[in-house]
C-alpha cells in the first residue's frame, strides 16, 4: 500500500500522519479529546470558547479550555466577531492568565449554528471576508509564540462563495494551517461535502490544509485527501462512537494494513471507561446528560440499535449505561 502522507508542519509544531480531531461544541470535552488522541488523533481541539466571555470574566467558559489534549497536540478554539475581543482574549490565553496548557490556538469560522451566526460569528464571518482576515490578524497579533490555525467552510451559501478570498487573507494575516468542511453554511451538514470547492481553497494558499466533512472510514479518508489534494483531514461526527477511526486513518496513510473494526467487548469496554470519565471529570448528572449522544453513536450498526439509542437518551445515572449494555449484549446474541 502506497504511503500518501507525511508529517505536516504547522509553525512550530509537527503533527504525526493521521487525522485531527475537529472541534465539535458538546461533544470535544477533555474525555473525548484524551481518548482520540489514545487512538491515533494528530492534535485535538477544544469545543469553541467566546471570546467576548472570557474578556468579561466569565468562570464557566475557562472550564472548557482545561484539560489539554492527551498526547497529541492541542488547541483552544475562540469565536467571535470582533478583532478586538478576539486579541484581547487570545492575549489573555496566551498570557497564562488561565495557566491552561495548550499547544495553539483556532478561530471558529465554521459553526453554522444559529446563536453563533446571529452574532456575526462562526460561519457568518465568510459574509465580510475582510472582517474575517482583520479578526485572523488580531488573533495572531496576540497569540505570542502559539501557532494560530482557522476552521471555515467554503462559504455562507452557493452564491457567497467566499472561503478562498477568506482562505488568503487568514495566511496573509499568518494563519498557519486551515481545516476547510466542504459545505456552506446554509447547507449545515447536508447533503454531500463539495470536494471540488476545497480543492479551490487548497490551490489558492501555501499553508496547509486539512480536509473536513463525512469522513468515516480510512478508505474515505484516502479518497478526500486524492480528490483535494489536502495535506491532511479533520474528523467530526465520524470519529462519534468510533474513536479507531483515528487509527485506521492514520495506518492507511503510512500504508500500513488498516486495522480490523474493534470487537464488541472492545466496543462496549471503551464506551463504558468513555462515560466513567466523563463523570469523574464532571459529575454524574452532568455528565450522563451529555453521555447519552455518545453512548447511542456507540449503538451505530448494531442490532436493535433504534431502541438502544432510545435507552441511551433515557440515562441518568452511571448504572443506567451497564443496563444499556447489559440489554445490547442480549440483542447481539
Amino acid at each position: 500500500m502506497e504511503k500518501l502522507k507525511h508529517a505536516i508542519q504547522m509553525g512550530t509544531l509537527t503533527l504525526a500522519p493521521g487525522a485531527a480531531l475537529a472541534p465539535m461544541a458538546g461533544v470535544t470535552d477533555t474525555t473525548m479529546r484524551i481518548l482520540c488522541a489514545q487512538h491515533g488523533a494528530s492534535c485535538t481541539v477544544s469545543e469553541m470558547v467566546s471570546a467576548k466571555a472570557l474578556t468579561f470574566g466569565d468562570k464557566k467558559s475557562p472550564r472548557l479550555m482545561a484539560g489539554g489534549g492527551g498526547s497529541a497536540p492541542y488547541g483552544i478554539q475562540l469565536f467571535g466577531a470582533e478583532p478586538q475581543s478576539m486579541g484581547e482574549a487570545a492575549a489573555m490565553t496566551a498570557g497564562g492568565k488561565y495557566h491552561v496548557p495548550f499547544d495553539f490556538l483556532d478561530i471558529n469560522m465554521g459553526c453554522p449554528a444559529p446563536k453563533i451566526t446571529g452574532s456575526g460569528a462562526g460561519s457568518a464571518l465568510l459574509k465580510d471576508p475582510q472582517l474575517a482576515g482583520q479578526v485572523a490578524q488580531a488573533v495572531v497579533k496576540n497569540a505570542g509564540a502559539y501557532p494560530v490555525t482557522a476552521k471555515l467552510r467554503i462559504g455562507w451559501d452557493m452564491d457567497t462563495l467566499t472561503g478562498v478570498e477568506v482562505a488568503k487573507r487568514c495566511e496573509d494575516a499568518g494563519i498557519c494551517m486551515l481545516t476547510v468542511h466542504g459545505r456552506t453554511r446554509q447547507e449545515m451538514y447536508n447533503p454531500g461535502i463539495h470536494e471540488e470547492e476545497i480543492a479551490k481553497i487548497k490551490a489558492a494558499v501555501r499553508i496547509p490544509v486539512l480536509a473536513n466533512g463525512d469522513v468515516t472510514s480510512a478508505e474515505g479518508a484516502l479518497a478526500l485527501l486524492r480528490a483535494t489534494e489536502c495535506d491532511g483531514v479533520a474528523v467530526g461526527r465520524g470519529a462519534m462512537g468510533n474513536p479507531w477511526l483515528f487509527g485506521q486513518i492514520r495506518a492507511a496513510l503510512m500504508g500500513q494494513e488498516i486495522p480490523a473494526p474493534p470487537s464488541l467487548n472492545q466496543r462496549f469496554a471503551t464506551l463504558r471507561k468513555h462515560i466513567y470519565d466523563m463523570c469523574e471529570d464532571k459529575g454524574e448528572r452532568v455528565a450522563m446528560q451529555q453521555a447519552r449522544t455518545h453512548a447511542a453513536w456507540y449503538m451505530h450498526g448494531l442490532r436493535g440499535a433504534a431502541s438502544l439509542r432510545r435507552e441511551c437518551c433515557s440515562m441518568v445515572h452511571f448504572t443506567d449505561l451497564d443496563k444499556v449494555i447489559e440489554h445490547a449484549w442480549a440483542l447481539q446474541e
